[in-house]
């Protein structure tokens, strides 16, 4: 390994290095780290987890000793989704003990040469639509006979990837590994959007921005400038090169639309072509949006227009993301679980004109008021779920007062909240916990949710599982969310 203490710093052989988190991502660092000579020790707050790697030979301590001794180690490697409040992140930034993410740990050793040539790293990052993005980004890069592998929030962790041949990396990135990720410098990066969400992690909006802010540090800084908190992380950002998109007409060092055609601006000196909106196969401004992104990514390292016009006409819309379950009695039913925060259910909503709207989980702190707001004059009805439903409900009684809300509920759940909308309350009695018994309770919910939306809508309509919210009070997460929903459409419609 190429000698480079700059960008290593403290991963040298020998050096005392803790990981946190025995999951996915904690396996991935240990492997990381394994060749290079440091002693690396894991810890989580999971005995059952721990246990595990210790009967594989990893040395592991407990979370309660960890954070009491961790002024003894050299670095702390976390998992990201632990925030820097946690005992253990908390009590290494008092000890002056640097703290990374995984992805902080790829960049440097990526960087630093210990897997060949430096890769250049192509980041998308943004409250809605990043992984459609990315993984339109990815099909742009191949369609133009590039190297390119896909990673980091969609995927493979990035250290799992880099000891494989590339010369690029299509990279998404939440706002968890940004902030556990402060050296990281991409060829290119892109804000797409900045709304409420992961408040409860960050603590507060200005937080949330500037940790997202991170992928403009690279050599090219690409925002939406139809968002009005991304369009002004531009201004600061540090890139020599700076580039918007917009739905629009595009001004000078941007990416638009015109004519109907996907237009950059921004890489030439030249107005050029890139493609035709009608063959975007995402639906609504999202898809446009999501496309102009990935094309400023692609065009950023000279991409031509007929591969990405190419990778766009065959692009398809991954599971759980505006995905088409069925068609049935003129009812279009859609499953887009992936929109977990109010940002991105507003724009799936905005994609169709009248929408009976299943909601509901965990907000995370974030409001829905201006969505409903927003959305009003689409709304068909309302169908609402989890912990927080009463939000959602509450929104929709004072934006949308005349449209129809059911709130659908686990027995032990069932508190009728008094609201001036037209709202029924349909009680299920659990027959014990999710995963336990013969019917799962998320799957007899989700029978009565569609059952519910069927009743409210009106050929024409789209039924549409956009939540606003994480899945995690009732599913193991948005795809066991999304599944459970088209089983329970496709028992109804055959």
């Amino acid at each position: 390994m190429p000698a480079d203490g700059g960008v290593l710093g403290p991963l040298v052989p020998g050096a005392r290095v803790l990981v946190i988190g025995a999951g996915v991502t904690g396996r991935a660092v240990l492997k990381a780290l394994r060749p290079l000579g440091v002693a690396a020790e894991l810890t989580d707050d999971n005995p059952a987890a721990l246990e595990k790697f210790a009967t594989e030979g990893v040395r592991v301590i407990d979370a309660d000793a960890a954070a009491g001794r961790v002024g003894e180690y050299t670095l702390v490697v976390t998992s990201p989704g632990l925030p820097p409040t946690a005992p253990v992140p908390s009590a290494a930034t008092a000890a002056g003990v640097p703290v990374w993410g995984d992805v902080e740990l790829a960049w440097r050793l990526d960087h630093s040469g210990h897997y060949g040539p430096p890769r250049r790293w192509l980041v998308v990052t943004g409250t809605n639509g990043k992984t459609t993005t990315t993984s339109m980004l990815h099909a742009m890069l191949l369609a133009a006979g590039r190297r390119s592998l896909l990673c980091g929030n969609i995927g493979d962790p990035v250290l799992d990837v880099l000891d494989q041949p590339s010369e690029l990396l299509a990279v998404e990135l939440s706002s968890f590994q940004l902030f556990w990720s402060s050296s990281l410098r991409p060829e290119a990066g892109v804000v797409l959007n900045v709304a409420e969400d992961h408040l409860d992690w960050h603590g507060s909006m200005e937080h949330y921005a500037q940790a997202k802010a991170r992928v403009l540090a690279g050599r090219v800084a690409v925002v939406g400038l139809d968002d009005p908190i991304a369009a002004g992380l531009l201004a600061g950002a540090d890139a020599p090169v700076k580039v918007g998109f917009r739905l629009g007409a595009p001004g000078p060092g941007e990416l638009g639309v015109r004519d109907g055609m996907l237009v950059d601006r921004a890489f030439g000196a030249e107005a050029v072509e890139l493609a035709s909106v009608d063959t975007i196969g995402v639906a609504g401004p999202v898809g446009v949006l999501n496309a102009l992104a990935a094309a400023a990514l692609a065009r950023a390292v000279d991409v031509p227009a007929a591969a990405i016009a190419e990778a766009l006409a065959h692009f398809e819309v991954g599971r759980h993301r505006a995905e088409v379950v069925a068609v049935s009695g003129g009812i279009t039913y859609v499953d887009d679980s992936k929109a977990t925060n109010p940002h991105a259910a507003e724009a799936s909503v905005l994609a169709y004109p009248r929408v009976v709207w299943v909601a509901g989980g965990l907000l995370k702190g974030a409001s829905v008021d201006q969505m409903v707001a927003r959305v009003a004059d689409r709304l068909a009805g309302v169908v609402v779920l989890g912990r927080d439903r009463a939000v959602v409900t509450q929104a929709v009684s004072r934006h949308a007062p005349d449209v129809p809300v059911v709130e659908v509920v686990t027995g032990e759940d069932a508190v009728v909240h008094e609201t001036n909308v037209a709202s029924v309350t349909r009680v299920i009695t659990s027959p014990g916990e999710p995963g336990k018994s013969e019917v799962s309770v998320g799957a007899r919910l989700m029978t009565e949710v569609v059952a519910a939306a069927r009743g409210l809508a009106a050929p024409g309509d789209t039924v549409l599982l956009a939540p606003a919210g994480a899945s995690f009070d009732q599913f193991a997460g948005y795809a066991d969310r999304g599944n459970a929903f088209a089983a329970a459409v496709r028992a109804v419609t055959g």
